[in-house]
Order: structure tokens, then sequence, then C-alpha cells
């Protein structure tokens, strides 16, 4: 089902949050959780109770669950408090809600960001400006997707904004020998409302050819395990991210059956590399 088609099967908005079309390819890892906490009375209560079920901790190994945002005091920040008590102050909003649902789709991904942004906060305290790694991590958090890929040459031509051939020349290649998981919750919710220029930060992850062969399940699960220990202690700049212009990827969206598409600069943007 095309997540252009209206009688697409939408979520109940009487939870507050706007309707969500499932069905979207971006959702995949979510959506079965998701659909299952908008089915009862408080999906904060649903989302704890399946952290507690998979046994998910914090940054510093507290359990986690998903808290009222009154639970977070004045005088204490935020990544701290979720390391410190395992508890996520979680708004009624669809921000918020899509961060409780990759909590639970990249356990040790997201508790590996958390105890690095502790670690800083402790020994830096909140500042104006979080500084490189922070700033880093951060967009990992909110924006990113991983772009699992098991021939160097595809991760080379999204470096070299080579959109030809990431999309057109190498289409078959998708789903065979690369693919894009969504990570950053933010990106999540601005896909609920899709416009072709959104654009993700893609964090390449080499993958064994048999990767492609495994489950959904087995391949998130896989890729959680393998970025964590990166993402707790290994270098992490904004440089280490290539931009990726999501609505471009094969199986996303109708329009880009028609290499033409591609052909939007605005969107698919030659890049720094390729034009000095």
């Amino acid at each position: 089902m095309s997540p252009e088609d209206a009688s697409a099967p939408l979520a109940s908005t009487r939870t507050g949050l706007p309707a969500i079309d499932w069905h979207a390819p971006w959702f995949d890892a979510v959506a079965e959780r998701g659909r299952d906490a908008l089915a009862g009375a408080d999906w904060r209560e649903a989302l704890s109770a399946q952290a507690a079920a998979a046994g998910q901790v914090s940054g510093r190994g507290r359990a986690l669950r998903f808290v009222a945002p009154q639970a977070l005091p004045a005088d204490t920040a935020y990544e701290a408090f979720i390391a410190d008590t395992g508890g996520v102050p979680t708004r009624l909003n669809l921000h918020d809600f899509f961060n409780a649902l990759i909590w639970l789709a990249y356990p040790r991904g997201k508790a590996a960001l958390n105890a690095r942004q502790a670690a800083a906060i402790a020994v830096d305290g909140v500042q104006a400006t979080r500084g490189a790694t922070r700033d880093a991590a951060t967009l990992f958090d909110e924006n990113a997707v991983l772009f699992a890929c098991s021939d160097p040459a595809l991760g080379g031509a999204l470096r070299a904004f080579d959109w030809h051939t990431l999309f057109v020349a190498r289409r078959a290649d998708w789903g065979r020998a690369c693919e894009v998981q969504p990570f950053g919750h933010a990106l999540l919710e601005k896909l609920v409302a899709p416009y072709p220029a959104v654009t993700a930060h893609a964090w390449i992850v080499d993958v064994p050819h048999a990767y492609f062969g495994w489950t959904p399940n087995a391949r998130r699960a896989w890729l959680d395990t393998r970025i964590a220990p990166g993402l707790a202690n290994g270098p992490l700049t904004t440089r280490d991210f290539a931009p990726l212009p999501v609505l471009g990827i094969p199986g996303w969206w109708p329009a880009n059956q028609d290499p033409a598409y591609y052909r939007d600069t605005s969107v698919f943007r030659p890049g720094r590399r390729r034009t000095s």
C-alpha cells in the first residue's frame, strides 16, 4: 500500500496524536508496537510494560520506563535523569511517542547514546552549547538512519552525492546489498506527513552479505548490537554522517520510480564533495 493512498488505515486520533499510516515503509521497525500501544488507554504505560518485559535499561543500567515530564526535576538534565533513574520524561505528543518506540526498537543504541550524553554532562555540566560530540550524539538520536551496506561502492556513492548511481543505476541492489533503517525519532515525526525534501543523516554500517537473508527483526537486532559500542565510546562527529533524502529510497515513494524524480537538485543536491 502506498504512503500516498488516502484509504490507508490510520491510527485513532482519540489519543490526541495525529493519524499515523502504519503501512508506510519507514515505520516498519515501530508499527507493531505503536499500534499495540495506541490500542490501550495510556500509551506511556503500555510502552513501559513492553520495556519491562524486554528487560530494557538506561545508559547506567536502570530499569527503563516512560514517565510524565513532571517527573524531571527543574535542576536536573534530561539525559542525566534518564541514566540515573531509568525514567524517560515523555510528553503525550508525537515526538516523544516515537522516541519511546525507538528505545524499544534499538535498546542498545539508545542506551549507549544516553550513557555518552550523561557522561558528558557529568564532566562539563549543562552549557549553552553542547560541544561537538554531544551535537553529533543529538543529531544521531533525532535524525539518523542506518545505511546498512555490504558493497562499499554503494556507501561511496552516498558519500559522493552520486544519486544516479545510488538510486538509478544500482536500484536493483536495494534490499540485497543495501537498505535503510530509521533511527531518529524526529525523522519519524516528520514522516507522518512526508514531503520530498525530508532529509536524514545517514550513518553507514558495513554488513555481511548474509545480512540481507535475515528477517527484519534479526537485521535490526544485529545493527543495534553493532552500533552500540561506537556510540558509547567511539569517535563521533557531525562529519560522520551523509545526507540522504529519504523519499528517494526505492520502494518508499511512488514518484521515485521515474528516474526524472532524482533530477530535482533542490532535493538531490550535488553537494560540496562533488562540486569542489
